[in-house]
């Protein structure tokens, strides 16, 4: 098993026929993903690479295809209608990989999906694998832009804040002979679709999944709420590691949402609080895998 997406997952993907778009919708197709539609206004009736048809609308292509997941290659200034036209469409899992969506247009996004059945993953993330077996990446699915190469069938769930430490730490896990059951990026904006806590449930619940590695950073509450929830709720081993240790309060660092605001925003109060909630906490970057193993008795 896995969480949120599997070798049965159909996907679209919005913006396929700009350059982004079209460079990863090309790779997950590669991977094994079943890429079933791609949409862009104006272009419907046209194929991608001679085998993925084009539709004007996301509900014309769910509608023909049965797509249930969709990923969001659109510029930021028509992102947030990306999100809501997929909502309206009925797509169960919505991707957004967009960065710099005004926060006024994801405020109006959170407030639109209130209810809906459809769960965004991002905005600003670098999507999520189901890693598959073996050279053709059967049972796999590749939705956004992480680099499928570096990932392996397992039993190790991955989910972060961060784009590139979500690849370090699976690099990491893969060059020791551990495997991922899904790796997730929820994205750096203050305002997201899904939170850590959300998805260490999942986890929690995947018999497949093991062992847990959490990577956030300063600003907000979501990895201290995550670790409260997880300290109650979650028998599975974590390690964490919370980047920004080094940023002044007040300035933003890197992503959107990374600006302390407040005395458990900052990486040396979320380490700690981390720590009290049973949390293994890695030092640094080049740590987080083996500090998982540590506490997993491997």
């Amino acid at each position: 098993m896995s969480i949120l997406v599997d070798e049965n997952t159909k996907l679209l993907v919005q913006g396929i026929t700009g350059s982004f778009g079209a460079r990863h919708a090309s790779l997950s197709l590669a991977y094994g993903t079943k890429l079933v539609a791609g949409v862009t206004p104006g272009k419907g009736g046209q194929k991608f690479e001679d085998q993925v048809p084009i539709f004007d609308t996301v509900s014309q292509a769910v509608n023909e295809t049965g797509a249930t997941a969709s990923a969001i290659f659109v510029p930021p200034p028509f992102a947030a209608d990306a999100i809501l036209e997929a909502a309206d469409a009925g797509v169960e899992l919505i991707v957004c990989i967009t960065e710099g969506i005004p926060v006024m247009d994801m405020m109006r996004v959170k407030d639109a999906l209130r209810g809906s059945k459809s769960r965004l993953i991002g905005p600003n993330c670098p999507g999520l694998v189901t890693p598959g077996y073996g050279d053709k990446s059967y049972g796999g699915c590749r939705i956004g832009i992480t680099p499928s190469q570096i990932c392996k069938r397992g039993n190790v769930g991955v989910v972060s804040r961060s784009g590139t430490l979500t690849y370090e730490a699976v690099f990491q896990l893969t060059q020791l002979g551990y495997g991922q059951s899904t790796l997730v990026g929820i994205g750096g904006d203050p305002i997201n679709g899904t939170n850590h806590q959300e998805i260490l449930e999942m986890f929690n619940n995947d018999p497949e999944t093991e062992a847990i590695i959490l990577i956030g950073e300063i600003g907000g509450s979501a990895e201290v709420d995550a670790a409260r929830w997880a300290k109650e709720h979650c028998k599975k081993p974590i390690a964490g590691f919370i980047a920004g240790a080094t940023a002044p309060p007040g300035r933003r660092m890197g992503h959107a949402g990374a600006i302390v605001g407040g005395e458990e925003d900052t990486a040396q109060a979320k380490k700690r609080i981390l720590a009290e909630c049973g949390i293994a906490v890695a030092e640094t970057p080049s740590d987080m895998a083996t500090t998982l193993l540590e506490r997993w008795g491997k």
